[in-house]
């Protein structure tokens, strides 16, 4: 038997920025680790580990945007 369960949250207006914050940053992260494996699999036919594409998040991503 499955159960699902749904919750619903009324943020208020500064948590509604700061979600929004938060989905932003993990989209653009999301976006800018997708280019990174499709440059390396044209460039060198391999593809990219999980643990490489979080290196490169947490070394390179990190460093140009301070933001992150």
């Amino acid at each position: 038997m499955l159960k699902a369960y749904k919750y619903r949250i009324y943020p208020n207006s500064e948590q509604r920025i700061q979600i929004a914050k938060t989905f932003g940053c993990c989209r653009f992260v999301y976006n800018q680790t997708l280019a990174y494996r499709e440059e390396i699999y044209e460039k060198e036919k391999k593809s990219v580990s999980k643990t490489d594409c979080n290196n490169y998040c947490n070394r390179e991503l990190k460093k140009d945007y301070e933001w992150l």
